[in-house]
């Protein structure tokens, strides 16, 4: 079965500053009724997949001069398999690490709370927010999780919201769609659109020719800035369609080396600490010959090294800077960690999906997350895209809060679902790396030209020496 474009897609792009006519000739196959759940996840899913392969395919075409846009067809069932990539990867036949046992619901006195804590530093941070430090090492995960699940029986959902937060740690009280629409961040992301692509400073024009086997991102190098999935599957997106990407995370802050086996495909990754002297002079060197920088981390938490995007636009015109945060710029939350798993829970999702037994239910997929990362891949290209003509310093931002909403509001579901039944093993792929056998998601990004997988697996993450390739890398 082929379909024309869906109206997410039209809005999306709309959004991006795209012409509407290359959105009308998006076409849509597969299965259907995959990513069932209340919410429209699988047009929603479609629909940020869709735009990011129709941006790359205007940029291929604007890189070669003209003509005719590849065709562009979006599989609905590679999607739902590239959406819980996660839950796919294998490397010599072992199942990445899931949440940690205190990353869950659990049952307060007046309703339900959600923490995160797959870190230590967050794990350490919730204990003492529930008044726990004692209890931080030496009991088993059996016998600690009682102790928070009664502790948190006695309290009220809110309040332990906000004595975890005090602490540093991750924590929300699972919300209705009304609770959060008249709670102060929920009316704040509810006045944002679902994403904004604007210039912010004068730069020059971008001068690109043709890139190899006219993959639109070549020649373009990417400073990933972000952590757990959303940014990474931006950046491991560009990276798939030739864009060189460097990750960097500081030395100090933990990171599972199974997150980024599976989005890290196609990337290098360094390790640098940016208060230190010699890394920061290796890192300013990176920034100096950057075309994109990534962010994913909360909003200010960057700007003490003079990364805000307004220092990065002052110190690197024509960069494109995509800027990406859990609840957004603004609000009381503005400045908030945040993962996918918390804002489905503050933002009603968690209510809306709740099961018969009144549980409080989740998404198919960390759906915020890799929808997300779709769209900030795709409005870097259009940035690209815009500055071949235009110039400028771009910026992108975005918020799983507001794609949440947008999600919630502005998504329909298809007249005609269709069967949920499909395979995933034809999406799945097997190739060999420096730290094993892979078995991964193929990238559901596709138009005609397009490549089918990553030039490189992933390596051990921070491994790699702080340089572009070209200057003495491999």
């Amino acid at each position: 079965m082929i379909k024309r474009a869906t109206e997410a897609t039209d809005h999306v792009w709309a959004l991006l500053g795209g012409d509407p006519v290359l959105a009308a000739a998006v076409e849509y196959r597969g299965p259907g009724g995959t990513l069932q759940a209340r919410l429209p996840v699988r047009e929603m899913a479609r629909s940020t997949v869709a735009v990011c392969a129709l941006a790359a395919a205007e940029l291929a075409t604007a890189r070669r001069g003209g003509g005719t846009l590849p065709a562009v067809r979006v599989d609905d069932a590679a999607v739902a398999t590239a959406f819980v990539s996660e839950r796919h990867l294998r490397l010599d036949g072992r199942a990445a690490t899931a949440f940690a046992p205190l990353s869950r619901f659990w049952r307060t006195a007046d309703g339900w709370l959600r923490t995160h804590a797959n870190y230590p530093h967050h794990r350490e941070r919730l204990l003492a927010g529930l008044g726990m430090p004692e209890h931080s090492d030496g009991a088993g995960d059996d016998v600690l999780a009682g102790r928070v699940a009664a502790r948190l029986a006695a309290c009220r959902a809110a309040e332990a919201e906000e004595a975890v937060h005090a602490a540093g740690g991750l924590a929300v009280a699972v919300r209705t769609p009304h609770e959060w629409a008249v709670h102060p961040q929920g009316a704040a992301v509810a006045q944002r659109p679902l994403l904004s692509l604007e210039r912010i400073a004068p730069g020059p024009v971008r001068a690109l020719a043709g890139g190899p086997a006219g993959l639109p991102a070549a020649g373009l190098r990417v400073l990933d800035l972000t952590r757990v999935i959303a940014g990474p599957v931006a950046t491991r997106t560009l990276a798939l369609l030739g864009a060189q990407v460097l990750r960097v995370d500081p030395p100090f802050l933990p990171e599972s080396q199974d997150a980024h086996n599976d989005t890290g495909f196609g990337k290098r990754s360094t390790a640098l600490d940016l208060g230190r002297a010699g890394d920061r002079a290796a890192f300013d060197a990176l920034l100096d010959a950057a075309d994109v920088v990534v962010t994913g981390y909360r909003p200010g938490a960057l700007d003490r090294y003079g990364l805000s995007p307004q220092a990065l636009a002052e110190r690197r015109p024509g960069l494109v800077i995509g800027q990406l945060s859990a609840w957004g710029t603004y609000g009381p939350w503005g400045a908030r960690r945040g993962f996918d798993s918390l804002v489905q829970t503050a933002c009603g999702i968690a209510a809306a999906e709740a099961g018969a037994d009144s549980l409080p239910g989740v998404l198919p997929a960390q759906a915020l997350d890799h929808g997300t990362g779709y769209l900030l891949a795709a409005a870097v290209l259009r940035a690209v895209t815009e500055q071949r003509t235009a110039g400028g310093t771009q910026l992108a931002r975005l918020a799983l809060a507001q794609t949440a909403a947008w999600l919630a509001r502005d998504v329909g579901r298809d007249a005609d679902p269709g069967s949920g039944a499909y395979e995933a093993a034809p999406r799945l792929a097997e190739r060999a790396g420096e730290l094993g056998r892979f078995r991964y998601a193929r990238p559901p990004v596709s138009f005609e030209g397009s490549p089918d997988d990553w030039a490189r697996p992933p390596g051990r993450l921070g491994a790699d020496a702080p340089l572009w390739a070209g200057a003495g890398t491999a």
